[in-house]
């Protein structure tokens, strides 16, 4: 969601700017990783035409940067490592760096130190292609024959800008609904599908003591980046159709905070700041929320602990999930141009590598095939992989990213602390989010 941002600090924002926090939240264990990918290696790297520049017989070597740290570098190394031990034309190391997108173009400018390939928020696409930070893979993708349609759409096309593509999907994200099944079972609720559902399954899974004080949220409703899933699921929109003017200051974006209200101060299902600092869901404070798939291994590492996922949802406009996470772009002036290439296609269009990282750091391939392996048909796979199916990226224009985090999150966070109200805060939000995307930065 990387959304972003990272989906919610990312990509992750999947989502919105609390998404960005989920780059530290990977986990997983790496064995057997290289195992699996190794098997199709030599087919993606090893044939004659696939132009990986070994240049007189020597080993091509690259650099590949990205903002996944500590035990991240861990699950990156091993799928280099599956990389590299398959054939002798290249060898990828990687580089953790803080800020990528400002170094590159730093990097770019000095024509100095720019990598060969770089782990890329997809989000940020439509931003820096145009700043001429990105090369443009077209002919390669051509070249190579690769089918395209195999990577979902929405992420597929987050990395087309004016017409040309900068990158190809490497893992995909989004947030579905997570639940704590012992709860919901003694309850005799089944997981809820609709936000009616919800509203009546959080109302009963709410606890509180004699005085009062909440106990077990039905509900967590903490991150107000999400709104622009919740604004989907109402049958709205978060800008105009021709993306020039927000548009989430409509009846959609009313009926999202007046459901919102509802939850807060007539079923009372969640406090703001309740089970802050520690995993409410983990704890067994909160019943359900909205999560990614790489926070799953931790709670499935939590001793007698059940819970279950399903897609988000339906609110009055039906099905709605925004999609977020990495792909893999070769920037403008690398030196190792199609020896880089040989490594973004052997992660991104052999099922089975992607299917590999998924085991590492619990990640959805951005392949559809991929996702489609056995591996994803149990445990909480298959909710993500369903959501995966129906969502879509955030709007692909430059400032939409402050849109969200600069002017509609602060004005709804002022709403829910009850400084103000739900008509000013998103007519306020409305007038600051087009004055942004005016400016077009």
């Amino acid at each position: 969601m990387n959304q972003h941002r990272p989906a919610l600090p990312s990509s992750g924002p999947a989502l919105s700017s609390s998404s960005v926090s989920r780059r530290g939240l990977l986990r997983g264990g790496v064995a057997g990783a290289l195992g699996l990918a190794a098997a199709p290696l030599l087919a993606a790297c090893g044939s004659s035409k696939s132009g990986s520049g070994s240049g007189g017989g020597g080993v091509k070597n690259i650099t590949m940067w990205g903002s996944f740290n500590g035990d991240q570098v861990k699950q990156i190394n091993t799928q280099l490592a599956a990389f590299n031990n398959s054939q002798t034309a290249v060898h990828v190391t990687y580089q953790a760096q803080d800020i990528v997108e400002t170094k590159l173009l730093t990097a770019i400018a000095s024509g100095t130190n720019i990598p060969d390939v770089v782990l890329w928020d997809r989000y940020q696409t439509s931003l820096y292609a145009p700043k001429g930070a990105l090369s443009a893979i077209d002919d390669l993708i051509a070249r190579d024959k690769v089918d395209t349609g195999d990577f979902f759409p929405a992420p597929y096309g987050e990395m087309t800008v004016g017409g040309k593509q900068y990158g190809l999907p490497m893992l995909v994200d989004n947030r579905s609904l997570v639940y704590n099944k012992t709860m919901l079972d003694k309850a005799g609720i089944k997981p809820p599908t609709t936000w009616e559902e919800l509203a009546t399954a959080a109302q009963v899974l709410t606890q509180r003591d004699g005085g009062g004080k909440l106990k077990v949220a039905g509900f967590a409703l903490d991150d107000p980046g999400l709104f622009n899933v919740w604004i989907l699921q109402a049958g709205g929109q978060m800008l105009s159709a021709d993306k020039k003017t927000t548009a989430f200051d409509s009846p959609a974006g009313q009926a999202v905070l007046s459901f919102w209200d509802d939850l807060l101060h007539n079923k009372k299902v969640y406090e703001l700041g309740f089970a802050q600092g520690v995993d409410g869901f983990g704890t067994g404070q909160i019943a359900m929320k909205y999560d990614g798939p790489w926070n799953m291994p931790q709670y499935d590492k939590i001793s007698g602990f059940e819970y279950g996922v399903v897609p988000p949802p339906a609110g009055p406009g039906g099905k709605g999930a925004i999609t977020g996470g990495f792909g893999l772009v070769i920037p403008a002036q690398a030196k190792h141009r199609d020896a880089a290439w040989e490594f973004v296609k052997w992660w991104t269009t052999v099922p089975a590598n992607g299917v590999a990282f998924a085991k590492i750091g619990s990640w959805l391939p951005g392949s559809v095939k991929a996702s489609q392996d056995p591996y994803f048909g149990s445990g909480h796979w298959p909710a993500f992989v369903q959501t995966e199916s129906f969502a879509v990226v955030r709007p692909n224009v430059p400032g939409y990213s402050d849109v969200e985090g600069k002017a509609l999150e602060p004005q709804l966070q002022n709403w829910m602390s009850g400084k103000t109200d739900a008509v000013s805060a998103l007519k306020n939000a409305a007038s600051q989010g087009d004055q942004i995307l005016a400016k077009g930065v």
